[in-house]
């Protein structure tokens, strides 16, 4: 029979025999789910029997006190008396109970760990060795269950290094758990310092494995820091067999994608204080054998070989540091680059032309230049400048600084002949050319060697000494600060802080700028203390706007370690300041998520009393959140509805930052009532934003793609649209087809690392709508979606990958067709209306059968009722009809004939990124990858054959850039001849 009441268990509490009340707590153990409300009543005195020290079964009492607690919904106390259950408290039992219980007992655990983490000391005495207890067999739990990814989940959540470790090497496939682990330290852990720690254990679990994979322990080592130890693997690889310097390759081409320029000088630094190998001397060699009375001939014979040996080694090893140092400082990676873009170039110029035949102002003549820099980004195709260099010559002052700075971003990459190629646009000793053009001409260098300055740098320096007038002074910082980018060097830093403190508006702007890209995530305090201290002296709104901008770049990357700054600036009167912590915020937790960085833009966001701070702390969501795009159309729906235009343009752009290149089907929904906002601005910022989501999309893949397309134009021609709309919309016209159709925006590398170019190129595009030239900034963001084999020379062979997609699926956009021309058509024979009739006559039945055509039929002969002739004309008639339906549907057919299932690419290969999934190496070829060509980007690929002939692709030569002596490079004139008159 079934309890219907406990108060006859509860009164067995009140007895005096321990027995007895051991029996009660028992009982009521088993019916506590049922008559926890009854129990609760005498709850005071089943918690005397917790703390009775006499009472030897404490911790059956504090298990039920426990449950009643949980029932009650106080899950402090519940928590607090099943740690006094101790081994009572069963973690394995999988009751909502235990269930909740162990949840909130991580929970706590978690906090008091991070707390300990902070304090100075890390003193963990405060943590209750009972909890300790608990997690400790919820690990065990997971260990027995083989639930290896719950247990670094917990691990991590809880920075149990011990347990991280255990989890790892306990599971069965310790290589995926490691590729799993590294994944979830890059993209969930918040703080620094304990991603640093949790680095260098995969470190050394990734070199304990019986193959090393030397590939991740290189990423690991970029996030540490640490150029010695990457130097050091490098050099064992060059040291070691063929097959493993071609995996040295590799890593060098990997670490140029994702390291910064200091990193990678470090590398070769170590290379250089790094002792080579050498033969020894001659003279050694002999005393060595003279000092031996009697040698014999076999043991002089082994020294030669040795020697030779040794030489024969030194050499390979020289050539092949020689290869990867090429590799390190870029040259390599930029040359294939430039060679993919300019031999799939397959830019529209028919759209720049249409578009340059409709604007008629100059803020629609600078976006139409910046649109073709960004058409033909790194292809060094100038031919729509070379054939309107009369309408380019409209530019004047700024826009001729914009034009000419849009030379860098067409030759992006094209280092080698970068000054011979701007050498008409650059300063001269003795003559004095156009300022503007001059400073135009140095960011330009800027652009073609950003991020890959060393062979520029000193160059550039030079000049911003020398120069004499704001303009150049302007263009020279920029280009400084893009060619120097994340070096730290002292005397650059210094020579634009000397500009900036000039004091000059002009200059001072770029100056800002430069400093911070210099400085780039170098976290210096004496740099942000000069910035921060001048930004507070000067007069100037726009060296405040660059040293906002600046400040950012100090803290890009450093998380948690910027705090201080942000909170500082964000309690400044200087709304300009404020905007810099907003600024601060995105680059320091750029691709993180950070929680805590995302509520406090959130509160600014709708609480600032200046509309660019909030559309700043908008805009910045989408930095902090573009490894997770699918969040943020949810994240910032709400805000794009704002009644504050600001706030909704800020909205766009954080959708077009955080989800470029997805096509994101959410993000378009949310961004195509922003493209016809009553605000020009906030339709300029969807305008651009929607460039950015649709890049590298096709119809198939997001059908709103040519929809998109066709908006750019709609809104370019319309007559009464707004310039500043249009400005967008020839902007987006640029960016959807940027490098020939052959590139993207991506702010991860292939590894899945924060790519510091992309986000910094587009965190100061950002800026264009105070100032036109930083638009160029873009051109660091454009990736090329290729995907390049090399063999063991660096060279690319001729060979094939199969991509299992239908052609259409990531073909090229269809081009623009030309009009028409009116042709005259040949004049047919005239129909009469009555023929028409006659035919419908015939089809009903009305005529007789027709008769046999006559062999000859004079055309001028006239047609009577009834007649042969009659007839045959509405034979024909009907025939013609039926042949054109025919047509019709054969027509039909084709379209609707099934393409191949597959294609064959040719390397180097336009891969987009959601088509790698679908790449796979062709059966039937000699090479082999070292990585997965899933990946993508430029994979070594090792020859099965190599002792056959390869087949090479030719190089193809870069266009010749226009300069302004072109008007010389006329055909020559004909050989002298004499006419006469016929």
């Amino acid at each position: 029979m079934s309890l219907t009441s406990a108060a006859g268990v509860i009164a067995l509490l009140d007895e005096p025999e321990p027995d007895l009340k051991y029996y009660a707590l028992k009982k009521l153990d088993s019916i506590v789910n049922q008559f926890w409300a009854e129990i609760s009543e005498v709850i005071t005195k089943i918690e005397e029997l917790c703390e009775n020290d006499v009472f030897i079964h404490k911790d059956l009492s504090s298990l039920v006190a426990s449950k009643v607690y949980y029932h009650l919904g106080s899950f402090e106390d519940s928590v607090m008396y099943a740690l006094g259950a101790e081994n009572l408290f069963n973690v394995n039992s999988h009751s909502e109970y235990v269930e909740t219980t162990i949840a909130k007992c991580i929970d706590m655990y978690i906090q008091l760990r991070i707390t300990a983490a902070e304090n100075a000391d890390g003193s963990e005495k405060n943590i209750d060795k009972r909890l300790v207890n608990i997690v400790d067999r919820m690990f065990q739990r997971c260990f027995d269950d083989k639930k290896f990814k719950q247990a670094i989940g917990i691990a991590l959540e809880t920075r149990r290094v011990d347990m991280f470790e255990q989890a790892i090497l306990k599971s069965e496939d310790i290589q995926g758990m490691l590729s799993y682990a590294l994944g979830i330290c890059m993209s969930l852990i918040e703080s620094r310092s304990f991603r640093n720690q949790i680095l260098r254990i995969l470190v050394k679990l990734y070199l304990s494995l019986a193959t090393p994979d030397h590939i991740s322990v290189t990423q690991c080592l970029i996030f540490l820091d640490d150029p010695d130890s990457v130097a050091n693997i490098l050099e064992k690889l060059m040291r070691s067999s063929e097959n493993d310097s071609l995996m040295g390759y590799q890593i060098a081409f990997d670490l140029y994608e994702n390291a910064s320029q200091q990193f990678l000088n470090g590398i070769k630094n170590s290379f250089k204080k790094s002792p080579t190998l050498t033969v020894p001397p001659s003279d050694s060699s002999k005393s060595n054998i003279d000092s031996v009375s009697e040698t014999p001939m076999d043991t002089t014979e082994s020294l030669e070989s040795n020697k030779e040996d040794i030489l024969l080694e030194s050499s390979e090893y020289n050539h092949r540091i020689e290869k990867l140092i090429d590799i390190l400082g870029g040259d390599a990676t930029l040359k294939l680059h430039l060679e993919f873009l300019i031999r799939n170039n397959h830019a529209d110029l028919l759209i720049l032309k249409n578009t340059k035949e409709i604007v008629r102002n100059s803020i629609c003549h600078s976006a139409t230049v910046i649109a073709n820099a960004f058409m033909h980004c790194g292809t060094t195709s100038d031919t729509f400048l070379r054939n309107n260099l009369e309408w380019l010559a409209r530019a004047t002052n700024w826009a001729k600084f914009t034009a000419t700075a849009s030379l860098g971003v067409i030759h992006k990459g094209h280092e080698k002949e970068s000054l011979k190629l701007m050498g008409s646009y650059l300063p001269k000793d003795g003559s004095a050319g156009s300022a503007y053009q001059e400073g135009g001409g140095l960011y330009a260098l800027g652009l073609i060697h950003a991020n890959h300055g060393n062979s520029i740098k000193e160059y550039l320096l030079q000049q911003l000494k020398n120069a004499t007038n704001d303009m150049v002074r302007h263009g020279g910082s920029l280009g400084l600060g893009l060619a120097a980018m994340g070096t730290q060097q002292t005397d650059i830093y210094e020579q634009l802080k000397f500009n900036l403190y000039q004091d000059d508006a002009v200059t001072g702007e770029a100056a800002g700028i430069g400093m911070g890209l210099v400085m780039l995530g170098s976290k210096s305090s004496q740099a942000v203390e000069d910035m921060v201290m001048y930004a507070k002296e000067t007069q100037h709104e726009k060296i405040l706007r660059g040293l906002a901008i600046g400040i950012a770049l100090i803290m890009y990357g450093r998380m948690e370690e910027a705090d201080e700054l942000i909170e500082a600036l964000l309690q400044d009167k200087d709304a300009i300041l404020r905007r810099s912590a907003m600024y601060t915020i995105s680059m320091a937790y750029a691709g993180t998520g950070n929680n805590k960085a995302i509520r406090k833009l959130l509160h600014v966001a709708v609480s600032d009393v200046n509309d660019d701070v909030r559309r700043a702390a908008v805009q910045s969501l989408g930095f902090l959140l573009f490894k997770t795009p699918d969040q943020v159309p949810s994240v910032v729906s709400l805000l794009s509805e704002s009644y504050n235009p600001h706030v909704r343009c800020g909205a766009a752009m954080a959708l077009g930052i955080a989800c470029a290149g997805t096509g994101s089907k959410e993000a378009i929904s949310l961004i195509e009532p922003l493209m016809k906002d009553s605000v020009n601005f906030v339709r300029q910022y969807a305008l651009i934003a929607s460039a950015l989501i649709a890049i590298q999309q096709t119809e198939v893949t997001c059908p709103k793609a040519k929809q998109i397309r066709e908006s750019y134009a709609t809104i370019i021609a319309d007559k009464h649209e707004d310039s500043i709309s249009k400005f967008g919309a020839i902007l987006a016209q640029g960016i959807i087809d940027a490098g020939g159709r052959n590139a993207t925006v991506s702010f991860q590398s292939r590894a899945g690392q924060n790519h510091m170019p992309s986000i910094v190129g587009i965190f100061v595009f950002s800026q264009f709508w105070y100032w036109f030239p930083l638009s160029h900034f873009l051109s660091l963001a454009f990736t090329p979606t290729c995907l390049i084999g090399l063999n063991t020379n660096l060279k690319m062979p001729k060979l094939q990958l199969r991509s299992n997609a239908k052609p259409s699926t990531y073909a090229y956009p269809e081009l623009l067709q030309p009009p028409k021309k009116e042709e005259k058509e040949k004049v047919s024979t005239a129909i009469l209306s009555i023929s028409h009739r006659m035919k419908g006559q015939y089809r009903k039945g009305r005529f007789e059968e027709p008769m046999e055509q006559e062999k000859n039929i004079e055309t001028s002969s006239k047609v009577e009722p009834g007649s042969d002739k009659e007839k045959e004309s509405a034979n024909s008639i009907e025939k013609d009809i039926d042949e054109t339906d025919k047509g019709d549907n054969k027509e039909g057919k084709d379209k609707k004939k099934d393409e191949p299932d597959f294609e064959i690419l040719e390397n180097p290969a336009r891969v987009m990124p959601a088509q790698l999934k679908k790449l796979t190496m062709a059966t039937d070829c000699r090479y082999q990858p070292l990585k997965p060509v899933s990946v993508g980007g430029i994979i070594i690929m090792k020859d099965t054959k190599s002792n056959e002939a390869e087949d090479l692709i030719e190089p193809l030569p870069a266009f010749t850039a226009s300069t302004a002596d072109d008007e010389n490079d006329e055909p020559e004139p004909p050989e002298p001849f004499e006419y006469t008159e016929v």
